[in-house]
């Protein structure tokens, strides 16, 4: 790299062990340094001028059948090469091979998990004909072309294949004998990306995704009386529900009112779709990063919509399918307006992106675009937080194209602290505050383990159990909630747009949220970050004495866990009373080691306690002083 670009991440003083660094630079892989030098990225926080990626236009015909559960289809994709580069390969990805024998997982898993996969029965690239050996396909596979596919030229993929539902449901399959989550279920082109080429990581059932941004038809045919809801606008529902079904479809789309679209006698009587053998659902989404789907022949169905852009007024439909027993279900439109309003004008503040929301019933809580199928549990608080996780998803990763499956915390701990910020809302800052503790930060804290302190910039198919747990979930959210500490909330808002305001609908990776908060808050944040996401720093600060004087007390607070947290100091007085000073994680930027601070009174102080809340420390007993 030049000595120009790695200044762009210098100039900080650092504080490292006690001792003083000058010009902190902050670690870049020798794959991103390549793509600085190509133009494709930058340390600015924009991308570079070169900045390109691939784009696929899917048209996909599929058919579930429910007796065999059998999911078969056919697909062509225009896939256009952005890239300055020759493609003599592509790679093919289908993620539910995860159910075959032979597959690599990240844990053990049942017979009924297992099945054959993917068989491919055709394909053909720009007409010319390829054999596919599914058999010896994974999660991912290669494909040598006959004909390279060059730079700004448009492919055209055609592929027939199948594959079974599993009957055990994880982020997808089998729900009951009548219900099916269709997701990840068609064969799709691999991301190739400016950093990194073809993206050829397996899929462990541990890691998430990576996507482009394509555009879909999807139509989907099912027997009579199954309905389907999917990624997209639906296209036809008169040609597939019966007309009082439809009518009240339509009148939810401008709805306040959470409006039964179809409940469970209606169901059951044979009412809700048109009495055709098969009915074919079709659906339509552009710019988006994933499609999929759920149909039932048993579940029932609520709709009504919301604003989610004040400025212009536009709505966003929000949807919910469900057995009619899950109680906690009936709530999930309302919840889901909710939720939907909170992040389109508080945290992030950004209007929700799509035309719909949808939850379904199943066993996964899981995101996907536009819809997220969630367990039932009776505890309702719980529920609408899980909900609530899971549509903060729509922004990270699917309005940003976050590579998710080598860096979950750039989805995940965005997603957990806007769960921790519409839950204060929803029920008071004191239970947010408990169950962020509880779920979040204690299990990592009490664990001494030295997978809890890998460091969250480390790749996330690198760690595993507790370590990539933490890392992509309390310790990334944790890392984002001590920066809004040290910004404050309005320059932190601003710098947050400005990064999502320039990456929505591209991949940005770690350096460039990096350099985009450096430039949106107009500061130099690069100590910060190399504190939090590069060093195996934990939470710990300790009141190591406190010195009495002519009307002051002096504190040395040390520092040995590293990380820059906030604090309070919370001071009881002899009368009784009590005062607290906050610290930002600012106090930690000259000296990340040790901190001398002053307090000035009158009164004789008897306890003085050091308090992160939420940045729960490993040794709590040696942040207490008490008077003698």
């Amino acid at each position: 790299m030049q000595k120009s670009l790695l200044a762009l991440l210098s100039g900080c003083m650092i504080a490292m062990g006690g001792v003083t660094v000058s010009a902190q630079e902050l670690y870049v892989p020798r794959n991103v340094k390549k793509a600085i030098e190509k133009g494709t990225r930058t340390l600015t926080g924009k991308p570079g001028p070169n900045y390109w990626q691939n784009k696929g236009v899917y048209d996909i015909q599929v058919k579930v059948t429910p007796e065999t559960r059998i999911v078969s289809g056919q697909e062509t994709i225009q896939y256009t090469n952005n890239s300055p580069d020759t493609l003599k390969m592509i790679a093919i990805r289908f993620v539910n091979n995860l159910h075959k024998p032979i597959a690599p997982r990240s844990h053990i898993t049942s017979p009924d998990f297992l099945d054959r996969g993917l068989e491919i029965t055709e394909m053909s690239i720009d007409n010319q004909s390829y054999i596919i050996n599914s058999e010896r396909m994974g999660t991912v596979g290669a494909v040598r072309l006959k004909s390279p596919i060059m730079p700004h030229q448009t492919a055209s993929l055609k592929i027939n294949w199948n594959y079974p539902l599993s009957k055990q449901s994880g982020r997808e399959g089998q729900i009951d004998s009548t219900t099916f989550y269709v997701a990840y279920s068609y064969p799709r082109v691999s991301v190739y990306d400016d950093y990194n080429g073809w993206d050829m990581l397996d899929h462990s059932d541990r890691q998430e995704f990576y996507n482009d941004f394509n555009d879909y038809n999807l139509a989907v045919s099912v027997p009579k009386n199954y309905v389907v809801w999917a990624t997209g606008d639906l296209l036809n529902p008169d040609e597939v529900l019966q007309p009082e079904i439809a009518a009240r479809l339509k009148r939810s789309y401008t709805s306040d009112e959470v409006i039964h679209i179809a409940d469970f006698q209606e169901m059951m009587d044979n009412k809700v779709t048109r009495q055709n053998d098969w009915n074919t659902w079709k659906f339509k989404a552009d710019h988006i990063t994933d499609i999929c789907f759920g149909t039932s022949k048993n579940y029932v169905w609520d709709g009504a919509s919301v604003i989610v852009d004040p400025k212009t007024g536009r709505r966003a439909s929000v949807q919910a399918a469900f057995n009619d027993t899950a109680k906690d279900f009936h709530h999930n439109v309302a919840w889901a307006q909710h939720s939907l309003h909170y992040f389109s004008t508080q945290w992030p503040g950004v209007p929700y992106p799509f035309s719909k929301m949808t939850s379904f019933q199943g066993y996964a809580d899981m995101e996907y675009p536009m819809m997220v199928n969630d367990g039932t549990t009776p505890e309702l608080k719980f529920s609408q937080m899980v909900q609530d996780h899971e549509i903060a998803h729509t922004y990270f990763p699917f309005y940003m194209g976050i590579n998710e499956t080598r860096y979950a915390y750039m989805d995940e701990g965005w997603a957990t602290i806007f769960e921790y910020l519409i839950g204060q809302e929803e029920f008071g800052k004191a239970h947010a505050d408990s169950v962020y503790k509880m779920f979040r930060v204690a299990g990592y804290i009490k664990d001494p383990s030295a997978e809890e302190d890998q460091p969250i910039i480390s790749m996330s198919t690198q760690v595993s159990g507790a370590g990539y747990g933490h890392n992509s979930y309390g310790k990334a959210s944790l890392s984002y909630l001590a920066l809004k500490d040290l910004l404050g909330d309005q320059l932190f808002k601003k710098a947050l747009h400005y990064y999502m305001d320039t990456w929505n609908g591209k991949h940005p990776i770690p350096w460039d949220f990096f350099g985009a908060m450096n430039a949106g808050s107009g500061k130099n944040l690069n100590w910060f970050f190399q504190n939090w996401f590069f060093t195996n720093n934990y939470i710990d600060i300790k009141l190591a004495s406190v010195q009495k004087g002519s009307g002051t007390y002096t504190l040395t607070i040390d520092n040995p866990g590293g990380f820059a947290i906030p604090f309070d100091i919370i001071v009881t007085y002899q009368d009784g009373t009590t005062s607290t000073r906050h610290q930002t994680p600012i106090t930690w930027k000259e000296n990340q080691a040790q901190q001398v601070i002053k307090i000035t009174t009158k009164k004789n102080i008897s306890k003085i306690v050091l308090d992160g809340n939420l940045f729960m420390d490993y040794t709590p007993e040696d942040n207490v002083w008490i008077s003698n």
